[in-house]
C-alpha cells in the first residue's frame, strides 16, 4: 500500500496580535474579594495577557475564549464583553471577519477550527452558503464512509484524458495516453491579485508548495533565480508577449499556463515543441463567454482550463454577476451533455476562502482550485487593501521571513486537507476524483425552494 499523504504542521504564532472578536471591558470599583474572578479563568487569560506596543492593543481580546466565567463570578459585576469594533471592520462584504479569523487560527495551529458555542447565524446566505453537503455517513456509517478515513485519497490528475482505449488485432495498446501530473491534493497556489508581494513572499509560497508537492503559479516576468530549486512545482504563467521573451523557462518546468487570447493554442503548441513533456493550462475569465471558450479549447486539445472569477467569486463584466458555484455548475453540465467533460481538467479560482468552499466547488464540477488571497490572510493580511492605494501595510507584509511564512501556509493547507478528508468521509466518498460533479451528494437552496413551492402550488384547494 502506498505511503499515505500527510502534512506535518508546526504551531507558528502570529507576529502581530490578531484582532479578537469580543472586547473585554473592565470597570472600576473592585471590592477586593479574597478570590478574584480573574483567577477563576480556566484559560489563564488574565495571567498571560500583555500589551502590544506596536498596535497599542491589549492581547486579552484575542486570548479570551468567551466562556464568560469571569463575568458570572465577579461579585462586583465589573466584567462584560462586547463585539470588538475593530473586528467588525476587517475584510469586506465577502471576505468577512469570521473567514479572516478562522484562517488566522488554522495558519497558527494547523488544526480544524471548532466552536463549542453553537451556530447562531442564518441558515442560508449568498454564494457557497446556499449549498449544503450530504453528511449522511456520519449517522449511518459504512465501511467506506467516515470509518474509512485512512483510505481516503485526495489526489487528482491534471492533464488531458483519453475517452477510450484502442487496441490492435493482437490486443496491443494503440492509443498514446497523454501525460498527466498527479498532485496529492486538489489545490494549486494562484497568482496574487494584490498585496505587498516581495521576493520573500514568493519564496515562502514556493517553499510551502514544494513541501506540499503542489504546483505554484507565478507570472513568467516575476520569476527569479532563487526559485530555481523549486522548479519541480513552478507553473509559470505567460501572455503572448511574455512567451516570446521567457521561452527558456519552459525547459525547466513540467507545468505552465497561458492567459487566453485568440489563437492561444498556436502558442501552446510552440511551447510543447520547446518542452515535449510540458502540460499546459489555459487561463479563461469566468464571464458570459466562458462556456463557449471552454468547449472550443477542449475541441482544440486543451489539457487544463483554469477558469477564474473575481476575488469575491463573482462573474466578470456584468451588472448582475453569477457566483462561481453557479457558473461552474452550468459549464460542467454543458460539457457533460456534450460528452467532453472527461477529456480535460478544470481548475477554478476566485472567492475560495474556506476548506468547505474547496469541497463545494469540486462537487459543482471542478477538478481542483487555485487559492490566492487566503494565503495572504494566513500571513496576517487584514484585507484592508491599503496596499492597493500605495499605503503602508499594517502587518509589514513586505518584511516577512520565509521560514515563518512557509510554516503558516503549510499549517493552513494541513487544516484544509484534514477538513476535506472529514467531509469526504462523511459523504462516503473515498477519492477526490469521484467527488467531482457529484451533485447528488449536495443540496442547493434554489432546488429546495423550487420543490417546496411546486409542492404547495400543486395542492388542489
Amino acid at each position: 500500500m502506498p505511503k499515505k499523504y500527510h502534512i506535518s504542521i508546526t504551531p507558528t504564532p502570529s507576529r502581530f496580535t490578531p484582532v479578537g472578536k469580543v472586547s473585554a471591558i473592565e470597570r472600576d470599583g473592585c471590592l477586593g474579594c479574597a478570590k478574584c474572578a480573574k483567577k477563576s479563568c480556566v484559560y489563564d487569560v488574565y495571567k498571560n495577557r500583555s500589551f502590544d506596543s506596536r498596535q497599542l492593543a491589549d492581547t486579552i481580546d484575542y486570548l479570551c475564549k468567551n466562556c464568560f466565567r469571569c463575568v458570572q463570578e465577579c461579585k462586583g459585576r465589573l466584567f462584560s464583553r462586547a463585539v470588538n469594533p475593530e473586528y467588525k471592520r476587517l475584510g469586506d462584504s465577502y471576505w468577512k471577519p469570521d473567514i479572516i479569523a478562522t484562517t488566522w487560527y488554522q495558519a497558527e495551529t494547523g488544526k480544524i477550527p471548532v466552536s463549542g458555542a453553537g451556530y447562531l447565524g442564518p441558515f442560508t446566505g449568498h454564494g457557497f452558503d446556499s449549498m449544503w453537503t450530504d453528511m449522511s455517513e456520519i449517522v449511518r456509517p459504512t465501511r467506506d464512509g467516515i470509518h474509512g478515513r485512512e483510505y481516503i485519497s485526495t489526489s487528482i490528475d491534471l492533464g488531458r484524458k483519453l475517452i477510450r482505449l484502442e487496441f490492435d488485432t493482437n490486443g496491443c495498446l494503440v492509443s498514446n495516453p497523454p501525460k498527466v501530473a498527479s498532485i496529492p491534493m486538489p489545490i494549486i497556489f494562484n497568482t496574487l491579485p494584490f498585496g505587498k508581494i516581495s521576493k520573500n513572499l514568493r519564496l515562502s509560497m514556493a517553499k510551502a508548495a514544494n513541501k506540499l508537492d503542489i504546483p505554484m503559479l507565478i507570472e513568467a516576468e516575476e520569476y527569479f533565480d532563487e526559485l530555481a530549486p523549486y522548479n519541480k512545482i513552478m507553473m509559470p504563467q505567460f501572455t503572448i508577449k511574455t512567451f516570446e521573451t521567457h521561452k527558456e523557462l519552459l525547459k525547466q518546468v513540467r507545468l505552465a499556463e497561458f492567459i487566453y487570447e485568440e489563437n492561444i493554442m498556436k502558442y501552446v503548441a510552440q511551447a510543447k515543441e520547446i518542452n515535449p513533456g510540458l502540460i499546459v493550462s489555459v487561463r479563461v475569465r469566468f464571464d458570459k463567454n466562458a462556456n463557449n471558450i471552454a468547449q472550443r479549447l477542449i475541441q482544440d486539445g486543451a489539457e487544463i482550463i483554469h477558469l477564474y472569477a473575481d476575488y469575491q467569486g463573482n462573474e466578470h463584466d456584468t451588472e448582475q454577476p453569477r457566483f462561481i458555484k453557479d457558473m461552474m455548475l452550468d459549464i460542467h453540465r454543458q460539457l457533460v451533455a456534450n460528452a467532453i467533460r472527461d477529456e480535460v481538467s478544470i481548475i477554478v479560482s476566485g472567492g475560495i476562502g474556506l476548506a468547505e468552499h474547496l469541497a463545494k466547488v469540486i462537487l459543482c464540477g471542478a477538478d481542483g482550485v487555485a487559492v490566492d488571497l487566503t494565503l495572504l490572510i494566513a500571513l496576517e493580511c487584514r484585507m484592508c487593501k491599503r496596499c492597493t492605494k500605495g499605503l503602508s501595510c499594517p502587518v509589514d507584509m513586505e518584511k516577512i521571513k520565509t521560514g515563518w511564512a512557509s510554516k503558516r501556509i503549510i499549517n493552513l493547507m494541513g487544516a484544509w486537507h484534514s477538513q476535506l478528508i472529514e467531509v469526504m468521509g462523511a459523504m462516503g466518498i473515498r477519492e477526490a476524483r469521484r467527488l467531482r460533479g457529484e451533485t447528488g451528494r449536495a443540496m442547493f437552496l434554489e432546488d429546495l425552494e423550487r420543490d417546496f413551492v411546486n409542492a404547495i402550488t400543486s395542492v388542489q384547494p
